[in-house]
């Protein structure tokens, strides 16, 4: 059987880096790279961004900052709280810490202070979307512990930070009070924060309002766009996932692609780009996948099952659409057996 390839453009990712700097309008990028660089392979994409002109990286967990540190003296970021040992690598690294809880807080001011060193973390004011975060109720109290720690140099509170749940403008608009709030508690408390952190992608791109000093954009740098959202302007999806034809069967024909490379089985019925034009896939098995043939259809030609290159081919958010999910986790399910190309 053939190997499927996801085809990565180096120049498209350039692009949008470049075009999302743009349009942040002096709100500096934090490039997200969770999930392998939503599946695109962490150290190229490092060292793309930072050429031009991006000095913060975030990950959602320890390891994957471990491996973007590993490869750039930029800032790092982690949000997500983690263990005693990943805590100890990271203040190690020099690793940025996100904290939304008195437990998390305490357990890296302990390693700070064992470690004889001083981290910089962001605390987190829960806004409304309950992904972890102090409460409101509780940020008064999370504050204190904190500025005593910075106190006594074990750690610098450096940014205030909070997800927004994005239902709506009018939920937006009362968690940017509560964040506001919540930074007022602690310049009043004599905190001075660098950075103020509060939009990913969506929120950043339509309601710059919103943005603070830096936005967190992680699937718009990869050119993929929000489920059931618009085009982005300026800025395209940077991979295509290839398949070739590996034997035709009666009226169809099989391509080297399915359900062990990551491709949902429920996506029978979308359309591939071939080269007789669009074809409906028919069924998706285990390593391949059959779809409605064509005249003329042989072994090794081309299939792009998403991505750029043709008239009528799904984007990765459109084939999410279909089964009702987001179009990272269609690039974030590739597994290792699909084979990563890097181009200009």
């Amino acid at each position: 059987m053939s190997t499927p390839v996801l085809e990565i453009s180096r120049a498209a990712f350039r692009a949008n880096i470049a075009a999302v700097r743009a349009r942040l309008d002096g709100s500096q990028l934090m490039l997200v790279m969770k999930d392998d660089a939503y599946g695109h392979g962490i150290e190229w994409a490092v060292a793309e961004a930072e050429a031009g002109g991006v000095s913060w990286f975030g990950s959602y967990d320890v390891p994957t900052a471990l491996r973007i540190r590993a490869v750039t003296a930029q800032r790092v970021y982690a949000w997500a709280p983690s263990t005693g040992p990943e805590i100890d690598a990271a203040i190690g690294a020099g690793v940025e810490l996100g904290v939304g809880s008195m437990e998390y807080l305490h357990a890296v001011i302990a390693a700070a202070e064992r470690l004889g060193a001083r981290v910089a973390v962001h605390l987190k004011i829960d806004t409304g979307l309950h992904r972890n975060g102090f409460r409101p109720e509780a940020w008064a109290d999370a504050v204190a512990v904190a500025r005593d720690a910075e106190a006594r140099g074990s750690i610098r509170i450096v940014g205030v930070w909070s997800h927004l749940a994005e239902a709506s403008d009018e939920e937006d608009d009362a968690a940017q009070e509560v964040f506001l709030d919540a930074v007022r508690i602690l310049q009043n408390a004599g905190g001075e924060p660098e950075v103020l952190h509060l939009t990913a992608s969506a929120a950043a791109w339509w309601r710059p309002e919103l943005r603070g000093t830096l936005s967190r954009i992680g699937a718009f740098c990869y050119g993929i766009r929000s489920a059931e959202g618009p085009q982005l302007e300026g800025l395209s999806l940077i991979s295509r996932l290839v398949a070739t034809v590996d034997a035709m069967e009666g009226e169809l024909v099989r391509i080297g692609v399915g359900a062990f490379h990551g491709l949902p089985s429920i996506l029978r019925g979308a359309e591939v780009a071939t080269p007789a034009g669009l074809r409906t896939i028919v069924r998706i098995d285990g390593d391949s996948t059959l779809v409605e043939g064509w005249p003329g259809a042989q072994e090794g030609d081309r299939v792009v099952v998403f991505g750029p290159g043709a008239d009528g081919e799904s984007d990765a958010t459109a084939l999410a659409e279909r089964i009702d999910t987001v179009g990272e986790e269609i690039l974030t399910r590739l597994t290792p057996a699909v084979r990563r190309e890097l181009a200009d």
